[in-house]
C-alpha cells in the first residue's frame, strides 16, 4: 500500500482530474440516496470507499477527508495523525522522525499539491478528526451537507464564504 500512496501523490493532478469526474455523479445521485435513506446507503458506501481510498491512498477512513487539499497524501498516516502540516521531527531526507523508512505524508502532500489546480488548498487549516464519524463514508457525508434546491438557490456570497 505504502508505494501506492507514494505513487498517488506524485500523479495527484491525475487523481484530482479523476475525482472531479467522480464527485458531480456523486452529486447527481442525492436524491436517490435521499429516498433510499441515508441510514441505508452508508454501509456500502464506506465499504466502497474503504476499499478503493485505502487502496490507492492507504486511506484511515477518518470520515473527514482532506485528500484534495493536501495533494492526495493522507495525514491520517502521519504516526502523530497531525492534519495541518509537518511537525518539527521531519528529518532532513524528507523522512518522517518516528518511523525513519516511511517519508513524512506532509512531504508528499506538498509536493502532490502544487500538480493540483486546487492546490493553495493545502494552506487551509484542518478541524480536528471528529472519532464519532471515523468508519463512515466522507463521500456519503459531502453530499448529505450539500445544500438542497431551495437552499443553494438562497445562498448569497456572504452565505457561502466561509466555504472551502
Amino acid at each position: 500500500m505504502y508505494s501506492l500512496r507514494l505513487l498517488a501523490s506524485k500523479n495527484a493532478r491525475l487523481f484530482e482530474f479523476a475525482y472531479d469526474l467522480f464527485e458531480p455523479i456523486v452529486h447527481a445521485l442525492a436524491p436517490l440516496w435521499r429516498t433510499i435513506g441515508y441510514q441505508r446507503v452508508e454501509k456500502p458506501f464506506s465499504a466502497v470507499e474503504r476499499w478503493t481510498k485505502g487502496l490507492m491512498f492507504d486511506c484511515q477512513m477518518c470520515g473527514l477527508c482532506i485528500l484534495s487539499s493536501t495533494g492526495m497524501s493522507c495525514p491520517m498516516n502521519c504516526p502523530k495523525k497531525i492534519r495541518n502540516g509537518p511537525c518539527g521531527g521531519v528529518r532532513s531526507n524528507g523522512n518522517c522522525e518516528i518511523e525513519p523508512d516511511m517519508r513524512c505524508v506532509w512531504v508528499d502532500a506538498w509536493t502532490g499539491s502544487r500538480q493540483m489546480k486546487g492546490g493553495d488548498k493545502l494552506n487551509t487549516i484542518q478541524p480536528p478528526v471528529d472519532h464519532r464519524i471515523q468508519g463512515s463514508s466522507a463521500w456519503l457525508r459531502h453530499v448529505r451537507e450539500m445544500p438542497t434546491g431551495a437552499q443553494a438557490a438562497g445562498q448569497t456570497d456572504a452565505g457561502s464564504a466561509g466555504k472551502t
